[in-house]
């Protein structure tokens, strides 16, 4: 009974304004920025395509429809543990697997948005994150932990979004400490503002990639090119993240939203 109260009291408040539901999506397109990767190392994701089928004429007169060309890990999207090796042996470790009441959680937003201003290679470490907590709360089992940076100001230009010279791209993110503490206190998943989950010199750490290497090993989960964090309060908002069911699926482009209470 209790339950359904607290049910009915959030649908009110979603209807009167009360809570206000934030889209953390950027626009999916032939334009969104994808990731590149040394052709040394990888094959890179193609271009995003839509696909006309018919808009109301001689091929479907009364209806509009497309069909699309895009990748599991392009635009906005959620990185599964089934996306990196460490974690490929997980069995509900994909898109079809992963239990759906992970898809909704507590977010706690770390806000890096001026020293990645400042430094573009910025990393977030464990001694940042606990000072955080001390201000303002502990970061509890089951909860989002996501980096703003406020890089999807960026994400009109894959140039700019991608920030790359000839040493590499360039873009903030976590240390292999970082993700290690977050880890242990028990965080879901983590999430940034950039193309992918690591910052642009993350192929030379001490471990590579930790955000993918560490998080996916613990059977965790990743969230990229998030927009809008500066929409949310350090702590208090709902992330709701849910991937595409896509069979057997490494990650997936989503609809992230964000129920926020109004102050």
């Amino acid at each position: 009974m209790a339950g359904s109260q607290g049910l009915s009291g959030l649908a009110e408040m979603l209807v009167s304004g009360a809570v206000e539901v934030v889209d953390l999506t950027a626009v999916l397109g032939p334009s969104t920025p994808l990731l590149k990767l040394p052709p040394e190392l990888a094959v890179d994701t193609p271009k995003i395509e839509i696909h006309k089928i018919s808009e109301y004429d001689k091929n479907g007169p009364w209806w509009a429809w497309n069909w699309l060309k895009v990748g599991e890990h392009s635009g906005t999207h959620f990185d599964a543990p089934h996306h990196w090796i460490t974690g490929k042996d997980y069995p509900d470790g994909a898109t079809d697997s992963i239990p759906v009441k992970n898809f909704v959680a507590p977010v706690n937003v770390i806000d890096c948005s001026a020293k990645s201003a400042e430094n573009h290679d910025y990393l977030l470490t464990a001694d940042d994150v606990k000072a955080w907590e001390a201000e303002h709360g502990e970061i509890k089992a089951g909860e989002w932990v996501v980096m703003r940076t406020d890089w999807d100001r960026r994400n009109g230009s894959e140039e700019t979004f991608l920030n790359a010279d000839e040493t590499g791209p360039h873009s903030p993110g976590p240390t292999v400490d970082c993700i290690q503490y977050i880890i242990e206190k028990g965080a879901i998943g983590w999430g940034t503002q950039c193309i992918g989950t690591d910052a642009g010199q993350a192929a030379g750490m001490e471990i590579p990639f930790p955000a993918h290497n560490l998080m996916h090993k613990a059977n965790r989960y990743g969230l990229a090119s998030l927009c809008n964090l500066d929409k949310l309060p350090a702590k208090g908002a709902i992330l709701i993240a849910a991937p595409l069911k896509i069979e057997h699926g490494t990650g997936s482009p989503i609809r992230a939203l964000a129920l926020v209470p109004k102050s």
